[in-house]
């Protein structure tokens, strides 16, 4: 199969993300990388005229977001190094882009939350002291006398935004035994005042987001109906409007108000499509815009609130910003989409579709394959498992599902139990269950690839980072003779191991396992079951094995362990598996550099096993 799309050349395509709309609405701040790395930019939404902020200050890894001062004289942003994910806190002056770094905790991890409107606190979700709890950040002052801590919560908890006059924040956290609960608070500035104004349901995750201009009512969200609701809360009297209708396959996300206060924006996810919808506040009047059909996302109002800033893309169109005029259902692009010198006509169309499962379910799915595919041929297939478990694939663009497809590999993207975008049923189905009817499905998917013409059925693979990794560690020990290769990447091999390390080295993630796998002790035998370290001896698939050193996710460990069990157990590298490691990397890789290593040594490695 002749090969048209150039790996360096695809892995080359610059990235635009994080798009920040500054207060006053008439500048956009974004980070892009078409430098070769992530640089933090402004742009004029009204010539078009942007400039680049930092001079390599900016993160490699966009793994938090920023935020603007109320007077958009300075942004505030978040940088680990390497990977390692222990962020720093810094201040960039817009006009002059000169870049203060904040006082910061070596082992810390500080995420910019909101700045205070009078611009002297800034508000910060932070690890100081242990779990994730809110503080607040004096920028008048340097050293630790700079930091107040707002809340001790021995779960982890996040804020929100100050409201409007700067006197009150929200905040998200659970008080509850029941570890997927989540609720939403308000406190006051100082830190005094905390109460709790959103519960819909025991069990049920509610959480506050932004707040109306009148300073009483913010939005929320709720899964409380089996679906992902949206509402108005008046923190004062409690009154709640709610604005998504009570439906399971729709899953709305809360975003911006428009500064009239008419419009709340949200985002819409039904059947892995995004895009966005704006309600009336006083009507729950719901509008959509004119998009094509895809990933459009983005809540921010502009220009006074006649636009919204969007980031549009498919899965053969590649990401453009767009500012969509409100007044008359047109948009235009102010940041085009980039194919550098590839062709954007060789990226094939993903299909959407369900296969079936065990239990008379069905896995919905995204399904590429070789655009030159031939009558009567067969192509090896691959799955690839989505990180989280809690996220999902989308139809949108898949830079590694496209290079693949060039190549000659069908690709199957399943968003199996676990996944988000289908309801709190689904979501919940691998609750104290990883690898139990997750990887029934994944086991599913295998066997639909069998059933296409086009796919060889004796040619089958897997891969995926994260827990994506994890599956395929575990599908090639717990099914070894479905697959010919498996491929994990940051991935896990020993839960009771993960545990332990998240713990201690980044404590909310300690907390989000437990709510999903239960307790490390009294569930012992469940997760050594579900730990493919303990099944190594049965791997009869060949095993590329990629893993980042720095990766405080998912430590290094996890990827050595299972290597040397393999050793232990008789199997050689070269003939039974292979190994990398990456030190200059922590939980994937990030910048054009590493996305075209990685690149590389996928397609190499295919391209001599599978």
């Amino acid at each position: 199969m002749t090969e048209r799309i150039s790996l360096e050349a695809l892995a080359s395509l610059p990235s635009v993300v994080g798009l920040n709309v500054s207060n006053a609405g008439n500048h956009v701040a974004y980070y892009a990388d078409w430098t070769g790395r992530f640089e933090l930019y402004v742009q004029d939404l009204r010539t078009g005229e942007r400039r680049p902020l930092t001079n390599g200050e900016a993160p490699k890894a966009i793994r938090a977001g920023f935020v603007w001062s109320r007077d958009d004289a300075f942004l505030y942003f978040s940088r680990d190094h390497n990977g390692d994910e222990r962020q720093a806190l810094f201040q960039v002056n817009v006009e002059s882009g000169e870049v203060r770094a904040l006082q910061h905790d070596p082992q810390s991890m500080d995420y910019a939350a909101d700045v205070h409107p009078d611009g002297t606190r800034l508000l910060v979700n932070s690890t100081r002291g242990g779990m994730l709890n809110v503080h607040q950040y004096d920028v008048r002052k340097d050293g630790q006398g700079a930091w107040t801590t707002l809340t001790t919560q021995k779960n982890s908890t996040a804020a929100g935004s100050y409201s409007p006059d700067g006197s009150r924040l929200t905040v998200n956290t659970n008080e509850s035994s029941d570890l997927k609960n989540s609720d939403g608070y308000i406190m006051n500035a100082d830190g005094s005042g905390f109460r709790r104004v959103l519960s819909v349901k025991e069990g049920s995750k509610d959480s506050l987001g932004h707040w109306h201009p009148d300073g009483q009512r913010v939005a929320f969200s709720s899964d409380a109906s089996g679906g992902g609701r949206l509402g108005l809360l008046n923190v004062d009297t409690g009154e709640t409007q709610w604005l998504t209708p009570e439906n399971e396959r729709i899953e709305e996300y809360p975003g911006r108000f428009s500064p009239d206060g008419r419009w709340l924006a949200a985002i819409r996810n039904i059947d892995s499509s995004m895009t966005p919808v704006l309600y009336d506040t006083t009507t729950g009047q719901e509008r959509l815009l004119m998009l094509p059909s895809g990933m459009a996302t983005g809540t921010a109002f502009a220009l006074g609130g006649t636009h919204l800033l969007l980031s549009l893309n498919t899965t053969s169109t590649r990401p453009e910003v767009l500012l969509y005029d409100l007044t008359n259902d047109t948009y235009q692009a102010i940041v085009p989409a980039d194919y550098g010198n590839v062709n954007p006509d060789d990226f094939v169309p993903g299909e959407y579709v369900k296969y079936p499962t065990t239990d008379g379910l069905h896995v919905p799915a995204i399904l590429y394959r070789p655009r030159d595919a031939r009558p009567g041929q067969q192509y090896p297939a691959l799955i690839h498992v989505h990180g989280g478990p809690t996220a999902q694939f989308f139809m949108g663009f898949d830079a590694q599902a496209q290079f693949l497809a060039d190549r000659g590999y069908v690709i199957l993207n399943p968003n199996i139990r676990g996944s988000t975008g289908y309801g709190v049923k689904w979501r919940d189905a691998n609750l104290k269950d990883w690898g139990g009817r997750d990887l029934q499905d994944v086991a599913a998917g295998a066997e639909y690839l069998k059933t296409l013409p086009y796919v060889d059925p004796e040619r089958l693979g897997i891969f995926g980072g994260s827990f994506g990794g994890y599956m395929s560690y575990l599908a090639a020990v717990k099914h070894p003779e479905l697959f010919k290769v498996s491929v994990p990447i940051v991935g896990i091999s020993d839960l009771r191991k993960l545990h332990d390390d998240n713990s201690r080295v980044m404590p909310q993630l300690g907390y989000y396992f437990r709510s999903m796998m239960g307790d490390p002790v009294a569930d012992a035998d469940l997760w050594a079951d579900r730990s493919a370290i303990t099944h190594a001896h049965n791997l009869k698939a060949h095993m590329f094995m990629m893993h980042g050193t720095n990766d405080p996710r998912c430590p290094i460990n996890q990827a050595r362990d299972f290597r040397d069990a393999l050793i232990a157990g008789g199997k050689q590298e070269g003939d039974d598996f292979e190994y990398v490691e990456f030190d200059d990397e922590g939980h994937g890789s990030a910048d054009i550099a590493g996305k075209a290593r990685s690149y590389r040594l996928l397609a190499d490695y295919l391209a001599r096993r599978l």
